[in-house]
């Protein structure tokens, strides 16, 4: 059932790291409850439920946050939950009588998790925002993307989950943990400026160190060496090269069939381009597979970019059965691996509007107040 069984966590519904951060949970065995508004929300986006993967091996409810009822009702779940996940700006959570300081006196145990692009505080606190704009002001976004090139942007991987979900999952755990020898909770305040800040630390350490250039594309592991970088391929594909350590760089250029030309050394800066040009006219010559036959089993530190519909084909995420077929449809297996308590994909995301009276009930709500919630309109009319 996954080392996090027995956990229990109520998150409230929102898009991204919130979702993702629950999804982490409930994948290693946490027993997740997604609440729902009872309208739909203007998320930006809309897919199908069975593509909504971030809430997959969770419980759902769908509940009018606006009628003290169903504020009421969701205040008996945290009651009985060790984690709760909220992603509103700051403040929202408080006026709907749900707030830390309330939700601490009913759980004292409680660890409540607070996801912002912002922080709880600052000049910035109540201002909208996205992954873009929070790796932008943490010097990351300046950092990423080719020589002379307008920044490039890295999906929403690493504000949103890498700055955001991780951090926020890393939190939540450290805090369970005290929280079970003290036996008393706290507020895990994770803004995904702070995160996305945090990851940047080797970075800048190098820039301080004067080892790394702000001009984009032009340092060691940026894109900018010749040895860490992609090339295109005769069929008009890509490798990806990351032969850093001396011993993978001369594997590397003999597999290329470069080993008795004379080329620029490997560290020779002012001769990057020059090394990369001829690196890529070898590259030109041959078919992704091509190369990935060449490199089969090596060293060299050489890899065929996959797309997302290529990765989970791949013979090597096959073998590790990185990615799983569920009824259709592909995901990511759940990560990291236990070697006692393996985590699963319990079941696909779930539709609040059919599973909250049974949600409610397992957490301890009686079914006469069930049915006067859905007499009042709180949560979705009871089937039948």
């Amino acid at each position: 059932m996954g080392p996090l069984k027995g956990v229990r966590v109520v998150e409230m519904s929102n898009i991204g790291p919130g979702p993702f951060c629950g999804m982490l949970f409930a994948d290693l065995g946490a027993e997740v409850v997604s609440v729902q508004r009872l309208a739909a929300d203007d998320l930006g986006f809309d897919i199908a439920r069975r593509y909504d993967l971030l809430n997959r091996s969770k419980q759902a409810v769908a509940v009018d946050l606006k009628a003290p009822e169903g504020v009421a009702a969701v205040m008996d779940m945290i009651a009985t939950a060790d984690v709760l996940v909220e992603g509103f700006r700051p403040g929202v959570m408080e006026r709907l009588g749900l707030g830390p300081e309330t939700c601490l006196a009913t759980n004292p145990k409680l660890v409540y998790g607070r996801m912002t692009g912002w922080g709880q505080e600052g000049p910035l606190a109540q201002t909208a925002g996205h992954d873009i704009n929070y790796i932008a002001m943490a010097g990351a976004l300046a950092a990423i993307g080719p020589k002379g090139q307008k920044p490039a942007v890295p999906l929403n991987l690493v504000g949103d989950f890498a700055g955001g979900s991780l951090y926020l999952a890393m939190g939540l755990l450290a805090a369970l943990i005290e929280a079970r020898q003290s036996g008393k909770g706290q507020v895990v305040d994770a803004a995904m400026i702070d995160g996305a800040a945090n990851l940047m630390t080797m970075h800048l350490g190098y820039r301080q160190a004067s080892f790394w250039n702000l001009e984009r594309g032009t340092n060691s592991v940026d894109g900018g060496s010749p040895w860490y970088t992609t090339y295109e391929t005769k069929d008009n594909r890509w490798m990806a090269v990351g032969a850093v350590e001396k011993r993978f760089y001369r594997e590397f250029i003999r597999r290329l069939g470069l080993e008795d030309a004379s080329l620029p050394g490997q560290y020779d800066q002012s001769r990057w381009d020059e090394l990369h040009n001829i690196i890529a006219a070898e590259f030109a010559k041959r078919t992704r597979s091509e190369w990935e036959a060449v490199f089969e089993g090596s060293d060299a530190c050489v890899s065929p970019v996959l797309d997302m519909d290529e990765a989970p084909k791949h013979p090597a995420a096959n073998a590790r059965a990185t990615f799983v077929d569920r009824e259709g449809v592909t995901e990511p297996a759940p990560a990291p691996r236990f070697s006692r308590t393996p985590a699963s994909i319990r079941n696909a995301p779930p539709d609040a509007r059919a599973t909250t009276p049974s949600v409610l009930s397992a957490w301890g709500i009686s079914g006469k107040r069930i049915e006067q919630l859905a007499a009042a309109g709180v949560i979705p009319p009871l089937p039948g």
